[in-house]
């Protein structure tokens, strides 16, 4: 097979979770440490970085892979769901796997796999884990898919576990209270293995240390360790203190959106804890969109009128995109909004500015909920607007109705932002 006959396959023959939702998760990891001794247990074969968390995991993944590039470090990123092209999963020091990678593990496998039965997410796990160990990396940053205690990354042992906050998503597997979803995460704490967490919450903050407890792992807070001060508006620049004493400044952020203070924290704690050099710091994360090519976080698509597009896709994610949707000088908004089947549209909904112009549509995923549904429900919290056929032709509907000073927003979903970027 040739490398798009090889996806179509992954695709076909595999359950995919972004695509169809919960037939696809697997509640155990028998499947995981099957496809490993195949593969020769290739998680044992590198060091690595293991972050969980319902919101910023993917940004402090690649702010972290950024200063171990930046550093020097052969660094692999393993990340999900991809936005455009499959192998954004797989990076190293930052440039994706190669299609001849794909097609060859895909070829040399498949008929070993088979009996497993493994899901898409198990499959491109064990791809990326087989690829860091054959290119022999200094340490892979690997953030989890969902969860974490059943999570198909749950089979590493790394130098150090981050968990960047708690909040409401994926309740149908991982809980209906948020101490049930920390309990769920807090499953990535191993044995005698540092745990920062990246947001304090009290109501959880018990589970952490209990697991830490009964784990012996040294528990740290991000924000006890590490202050960020904002010089501008534009919370572009920063003054870093830890324990009291300035480090160093951070001159052109280039994450935007107030929300990346805490994952900024987060990362900056874990590479004090981690023990890279100031300097390279500094650097990574002021280059992390060239060092990884990260998209899709508060991404600006168009200066005029200003068109803006966000991944933030659960009730906390999106309050923080609100919120800064507020704070960004327009007139009118116009909101490009797609969702997925399997949200909780209510604690959604309730949280969407009244007066913006609503263009509803539906990704193309099966996961993807029918415009006319979306639109429907957000009528009973007052939100108006049309459907359209697609993400594109909502968009272009957008551009056309919105005058200069206006503001052109698209997010609710992954795979709504996946099809403008």
């Amino acid at each position: 097979m040739n490398y798009e006959e090889t996806l179509g396959f992954l695709y076909s023959q595999l359950p995919v979770f972004q695509r169809i939702g919960a037939a696809a998760y697997k509640a155990n990891l028998d499947n995981t440490y099957a496809l490993m001794k195949i593969l020769g247990e290739p998680q044992n074969k590198f060091k690595s970085i293991h972050i969980a968390g319902t919101n910023g995991k993917g940004s402090t993944a690649h702010m972290l892979a950024s200063i171990y590039q930046q550093a020097g470090y052969k660094t692999g990123l393993y990340t999900s769901p991809h936005l455009k092209d499959f192998r954004e999963r797989i990076r190293l020091n930052g440039e994706m796997i190669s299609k001849e990678f794909v097609v060859e593990f895909v070829a040399d496998y498949a008929d070993l796999f088979t009996p497993i039965s493994p899901s898409f997410f198990e499959l491109t796990m064990a791809m990326a884990f087989h690829y860091f160990a054959e290119q022999k990396v200094d340490i892979a940053i690997v953030e989890t898919g969902m969860g974490g205690r059943l999570d198909s990354t749950n089979i590493l042992t790394p130098e150090l576990s981050i968990i960047t906050n708690i909040g409401f998503d994926h309740v149908q597997f991982l809980g209906d209270t948020l101490a049930k979803i920390a309990t769920e995460k807090a499953g990535i704490i191993k044995n005698k293995i540092p745990v920062l967490i990246g947001e304090k919450q009290t109501e959880i903050q018990s589970v952490f240390e209990q697991m830490a407890k009964v784990q012996s792992a040294p528990i740290l807070f991000a924000e006890e360790m590490v202050k960020v001060i904002c010089l501008d508006k534009e919370a572009s620049d920063f003054q870093v203190f830890y324990q009291n004493e300035e480090l160093f400044s951070i001159h052109h952020f280039p994450l935007r959106g107030s929300y990346q203070i805490k994952n900024l924290s987060t990362v900056i704690a874990a590479a004090l804890l981690l023990k890279l050099p100031l300097d390279k710091i500094q650097k990574g994360i002021e280059n992390v969109l060239k060092n990884t090519h990260l998209v899709g976080r508060w991404q600006v698509l168009n200066s005029n009128p200003l068109t803006i597009c966000d991944t933030g896709h659960n009730e906390d994610g999106l309050r923080y995109v609100i919120k800064q949707l507020a704070e960004t000088t327009h007139n009118n908004l116009h909101f490009v909004l797609g969702v997925v089947n399997d949200k909780d549209l209510d604690q959604i909904l309730k949280l969407m500015p009244k007066k913006a112009i609503y263009y509803f549509c539906k990704a193309d995923i099966p996961r993807g909920l029918e415009a006319e549904i979306l639109q429907q429900k957000a009528k009973e919290f007052g939100l108006k607007g049309d459907t359209y056929s697609s993400v594109k032709e909502a968009l272009e509907a957008a551009q056309k109705k919105a005058l200069t000073d206006d503001l052109i927003f698209v997010g609710g979903s992954t795979f709504t932002v996946a099809e403008v970027v």
